[in-house]
């Protein structure tokens, strides 16, 4: 999952940046209003954690923008405003949710699980299954009759989205921007590069799946019919 902490509060910043990174999350840190706001716009994050209090745009005047802008990604403030009056005004900016400040890690930790459970990104069961395969969310890992392979941030989100999709098509040009955040030719060859890898790993498990190729749209994980007798 990425993730971006808007925060001006540097040593707050690099502390949450660590908290969260440890749960094998991506995350992006701005340090201003307006930095923040041109992040927020490409839309290619899963979550926005954005402080009120910000120097060059407040948070309240950002996040009024981005949803004029139709980005709807899921926005939890966090804020020193703890009054109902400051967190209605946020919900009503356009927030999911809204933390004060100061805070227990667990709490936001917890409210990160629940907004991504509530806006699909996170399934409640820890393990997807397609076909022989088995996809372990809690650890990264990729299983197969009893043997698996350990998974990198790239390969798990590029297989989780097979998963997620199972039988459909995932678009290129989605996955791009979903793990570089453009599309260049460097970052084609790079997925091309980490699927690869992908098909090494299933092929080591002895999969029967099989990461498809849809020419000129994207790929697609399947089981190959069987051969005829």
């Amino acid at each position: 999952m990425k993730l971006l902490l808007i925060e001006d509060e540097k040593p707050l910043s690099d502390a949450l940046c660590q908290i969260l990174s440890k749960k094998r999350w991506e995350v992006a840190a701005a340090y201003d209003g307006e930095q923040g706001l041109d992040e927020a716009l490409t839309g290619i994050y899963d979550m926005i954690l954005l402080d009120i209090m910000l120097p060059k745009l407040d948070g309240l005047s950002l996040l009024r923008q981005l949803r004029a802008a139709s980005v709807s990604t899921p926005v939890l403030l966090l804020t020193a405003k703890g009054e109902v009056g400051d967190k209605v005004l946020g919900l009503d900016s356009g927030a999911d949710d809204y933390l004060a400040k100061p805070f227990a890690t667990e709490e936001l930790l917890a409210r990160i699980r629940a907004m991504t459970r509530r806006y699909g990104e996170i399934i409640p069961d820890s393990i997807l299954r397609a076909g022989d395969l088995a996809l372990d969310l809690s650890n990264y890992t990729l299983e197969c009759d009893g043997q698996s392979v350990q998974l990198t941030n790239k390969e798990f989100e590029i297989m989780k989205q097979f998963f997620l999709r199972l039988h459909g098509i995932v678009n290129k040009e989605e996955l791009l921007t979903k793990l570089w955040g453009f599309e260049n030719a460097a970052a084609g060859n790079n997925l091309e590069v980490y699927i690869s890898f992908l098909r090494k790993k299933m092929a080591y498990l002895g999969s029967h799946m099989r990461i498809a190729c849809i020419r000129s749209v994207g790929y697609r994980l399947e089981e190959p019919p069987c051969s005829a007798n």
